[in-house]
């Protein structure tokens, strides 16, 4: 017999090879330690049977491809895209996107495997990217307090006019909007407001505000027709009424503008697209909000701030974490429980590249193209609507159609605002051919000549920005690589450890499904392009929605919000709409005590009543409570919120009958989705009772974290509800961009693309086995809390050091902050029970990385011991005292354990350290700094002291 391989038998490997990190002798150990014998064994153990999948399920989803094949199928799909230039504004701008930060930062495992910053002394870094960002926006709105970013420009409006009511004192629920508003923003508005019986007035502000009273108002500067007015009157009249007042404002247009804080304004909301960050079919992008100091702290979001390490050191935070949404849950303001921060981090980097000089200059020349354009229209006889604008045209001609069709054969999109309107917007991109082909498309015969500008001449900028030396020292190539560098070696992100953080799944995000997202056919693709333009993508936007679809067991699916909060909150938008149709006023809401927080928080802003239904001592719903909470609230129960596996990291075996009792109530059943890792290919929600989930593409399928953000959180529903989806006619927008975030969706596309069903399958089973196997390796060292009747867990554990805390006084954060010495990222800390660590290991990590974490916990366990022992005391040991320096290693010593102990608790050989992590700073007292609240770049000698 020869030994020489068949053919068929020379193929690639699966890519699940690739994607799933323990080899199968490493899976075999796995396996042999939780005491069964196979992945198919696992899951007969572990699941229900009453909500596993049969093997008949249908499915069209493909068999899987090899990295090549998905990749040349998706050059196909991107083939069939046209990319014109685009100018057709509507808040989404062209820009270029400088070569050294799509390679050092977009392109950069560094940035986009990290996650948000919760270990502020190992994430410094991105921290710092995030604080220049902050101040690039209070600099150019002239607002001293910005947040680290939101989920785009409607959703920032939308939670500064919620902001707005709760800061202000009026009684008043009215809010007036500028009729001159992006329509996309107007949209988003419409659909916050209702819930929470706001009553949104659009109106023609050209004669003054609308009669009456109100709580605040929203004026666009520019407005989204391109035209430049001074809202300097409005602001006041509105504030004389008793209203506060947010300014929808074009970042790049400040720079030459009078910024909309030195008129008055309490508020200003906008995108930061058009700062290097790609158009991407309409995101993802970074949104903003900034505000008057008196309102700092009723901020949405996050906010970056600046305090001190245990050495008295400048070290940078999350500040007002109190605000956060799994501490306040229904008495929350917002439920935006993330950011945009990789794209935060690219727009504040563009900053950083151009400075203030530079961007100055973009400004101008955006302008001055605007202006010529105008100019020579005019001039030919083309009524040009605005006399003053900033980079937006308004024309009216006698068939706009026919001219937009005309700049479409030249490679251009312009916006047809009506039959006999036009929007041309101009941007970087723009050049003086592109204007020369706009003039052939009216059939005239113009030719771009410089000409004055056409800004208001009493609303130039007088005041500086960018002040700060971040914006100047970096403009060299060489130096703004080395400042990018030095700030991601400040953290610690997936490609130098595990990140074993429970609820988030930080797996692997592969090469190949990153790669195409800056492909030019996706990247530089405007949301509102003609319909044949994005064939392409709205095909892959087609399959995607049909294979999550199938993977949960619903019958539709909209990609549209750009969040998992912004799932839920369509999902449950989506229930309430459903029980209108009905004629039902139902609006009480059933939410287990260990749910996310953004559950309760989505739940009030769709307009319900929060009622909270008790878990069991194994963590599973106490169906007696349930059933007792039911019966109270039968007439009014609109909906039960239920995480599946639960969040305590457990497969409930009555997942089906609280579904029915929910069901025989009236009310519709929510499954979220945050723990679809544990269930894809095993398991699906719409089979076993949901109505509804969200899914996080960022945690389940393969969408980086970015440090915060970008995510995807699409609403995947029933049948019934399939009307009631985002955008469909009946619930208004939850997003700006019709399809939310369509520049990050190759990614699960791809994912699914290479996996196949059968892969899917085996990366859940693989996470599955990777939980148990931590669970049984540190169940002697630290009590397992909650467990299935089998003893096992689903894909997280929850490691309880509450009763060691007691004993010895050493806290989570001391064995979390002790984990960076040991070169490891801490699990989640405190969630969903206090004094507890969750730990989710994913799929992708080996047997080796497994096993120095679990290491490294045992590691920790004996340090604890000594401190139980009195060896050392409670307020002075290396876990007390980490994270730990190289700075404070050479200083001078007075600690009762070693140095080398300190910075090298567990090396591989005596004398080779060949995974350390050295924090920049020591650990950061977070009292100070919200005490002390700094979010943007002052001199390092402003606060040193």
């Amino acid at each position: 017999m020869s030994d020489r391989p068949t053919l068929a038998e020379l193929v690639d490997p699966p890519f699940a090879d690739r994607h799933v990190g323990p080899r199968p002798a490493e899976l075999a150990r796995m396996l042999d330690a939780i005491g069964v014998g196979s992945l198919d064994e696992l899951a007969d153990r572990a699941l229900p049977p009453s909500i596993r999948d049969g093997a008949d399920v249908p499915t069209t989803i493909p068999a899987a491809a090899s990295e090549t094949e998905m990749l040349a199928e998706l050059r196909a799909l991107a083939a069939r895209n046209t990319v014109t230039v685009p100018m057709i504004g509507l808040g989404y701008s062209g820009t270029v996107t400088p070569p050294v930060i799509r390679r050092h930062v977009l392109e950069n495992p560094a940035w986009y495997t990290a996650y948000t910053p919760y270990q502020p002394e190992i994430s410094q870094g991105r921290l710092e990217a995030l604080l220049a960002f902050q101040t690039m926006v209070a600099d150019l709105s002239g607002l001293p307090v910005a947040g680290a970013s939101l989920l785009d420009e409607a959703t920032a409006a939308a939670e500064a006019m919620t902001l707005l009511r709760r800061a202000g004192r009026a009684k008043s629920a009215r809010f007036v909007v500028d009729a001159d508003t992006l329509p996309q923003t107007l949209d988003v508005l419409r659909t916050r407001a209702e819930p929470l019986g706001i009553e949104l007035v659009v109106a023609d502000l050209d004669a003054g505000l609308p009669e009456g009273e109100l709580f605040g108002a929203l004026l666009s500067y520019p407005g989204a027709s391109g035209r430049v007015v001074d809202p300097s009157a409005l602001i006041d009249a509105v504030h004389e009424r008793g209203g506060l007042v947010a300014v929808a404002a074009d970042l790049l247009a400040l720079t030459l503008l009078t910024p909309p804080g030195e008129l008055g304004a309490d508020a200003v909301v906008g995108t930061t697209q058009r700062f290097g960050v790609p158009l991407g079919f309409g995101g993802p992008h970074a949104g903003y909000l900034s505000v008057k100091q008196t309102y700092a702290r009723q901020l949405p979001g996050r906010l970056v701030g600046v305090s001190r390490d245990a050495d008295g050191n400048p070290a940078l935070r999350l500040a007002l974490q109190t605000r956060e949404q799994h501490i306040r849950r229904e008495k929350a303001t917002s439920n935006i429980c993330t950011a945009q921060v990789l794209l935060a981090v690219v727009a504040a980097c563009y900053a950083v590249y151009h400075g203030a000089e530079g961007l100055t200059r973009i400004a101008r020349r955006t302008h001055r193209m605007a202006a010529i354009l105008a100019a020579g229209l005019r001039a030919s006889g083309v009524d040009v609507v605005h006399g003053e604008f900033f980079d937006t045209v308004r024309v009216r001609v006698a068939d706009a159609g026919a001219v937009a069709d005309k700049a479409h054969d030249l490679g251009i999109s312009v916006h047809r605002v009506s039959d006999t309107e036009l929007g041309l917007a101009c941007s970087e991109l723009t050049t003086t051919a592109h204007l020369q082909a706009l003039f052939t498309a009216f059939g005239i015969d113009a030719v771009p000549t410089d000409t004055d500008d056409a800004l208001p001449a009493d609303l130039h900028r007088t005041s500086e920005f960018l002040t700060h030396p971040t914006f100047s020292e970096h403009r060299s190539e060489t130096a703004l690589m080395r400042w990018l560098r030095r700030l991601a070696d400040a953290d610690l992100a997936l490609d130098r450890t595990m990140i074993p953080l429970g609820s988030c799944t930080m797996k692997l995000n592969a090469t190949a499904e990153m790669e195409p997202i800056t492909w030019p056919e996706f990247a530089d693709l405007h949301p509102f392009a003609p319909t044949a333009d994005s064939a392409g993508t709205r095909e892959m936007i087609t399959q995607l929605e049909r294979w999550l679809a199938e993977l949960t067991g619903y019958a539709a699916v909209s990609v549209q919000p750009n969040a998992g909060s912004q799932g839920e909150l369509a999902g449950l938008l989506a229930i309430a709409a459903y029980h209108r149709s009905r004629g039902e006023q139902r609006d009480v809401c059933l939410i287990p005590s260990s749910a996310h927080g953004t559950n309760a928080a989505s739940a009030v802003m769709a307009g319900m009543r929060v009622v909270v239904v008790a878990t069991d001592a194994l963590g599973n719903v106490d169906l007696a409570d349930l059933r007792a909470k039911i019966a109270a609230h039968r007439d009014t129960l609109a909906a039960l919120m239920i995480t599946y596996p639960s969040t305590h990291g457990v497969y409930e075996t009555d997942v089906r009958e609280v579904c029915a009792a929910v069901h025989e109530a009236g009310g519709q059943v929510y499954v979220d989705g945050a723990n679809l890792n544990a269930l894809v290919g095993l398991a699906r929600p719409g089979a076993f009772g949901g109505d509804v989930s969200h899914l996080n593409l960022h945690k389940t399928f393969c969408i980086p974290h970015g440090g915060g953000g970008p995510g995807v959180g699409p609403v995947a529903v029933a049948e019934h509800l399939a009307e009631f989806l985002p955008g469909r006619g009946v619930v208004g927008a939850v997003s700006a961009a019709p399809f939310g975030s369509p520049g990050v969706l190759p990614i699960p596309w791809a994912y699914i693309r290479m996996m196949g069903v059968p892969g899917l399958r085996r990366a859940t089973l693989t996470a599955v086995a990777a939980a148990n196997y931590v669970a049984v390796r540190l169940r002697e060292h630290y009590p397992v809390l909650y467990a299935g009747a089998d003893g096992g867990v689903a894909h997280e554990c929850i490691l309880d050091l509450r009763g060691i805390t007691k004993e010895s006084g050493v806290t989570v954060d001391d064995v979390a902050k002790r984990l960076a010495d040991y070169g490891l990222h801490a699990p989640t800390m405190s969630f969903p029970v206090a004094g507890t660590l969750m730990v989710e290991p994913t799929e992708s990590e080996d047997l080796a990385e497994i096993a120095r974490f679990v290491d490294a916990m045992i590691g920790i366990r004996a340090e604890i011991a000594r401190v139980q022992a009195g060896e050392w005391p409670v307020e002075d040991n290396p876990l007390r005292g980490a994270p730990h320096t190289a700075a404070c290693l050479v200083d001078k010593w007075d600690h009762p354990y070693s140095r080398d102990l300190a910075a090298y608790p567990m090396a591989v050989t005596p004398g080779v350290h060949d995974r350390k992590v050295w924090p920049p700073v020591r650990r950061i007292d977070g009292a100070h700094g919200d005490r002390n609240l700094v979010c943007s770049c002052p001199p390092i000698d402003a606060y040193s002291s």
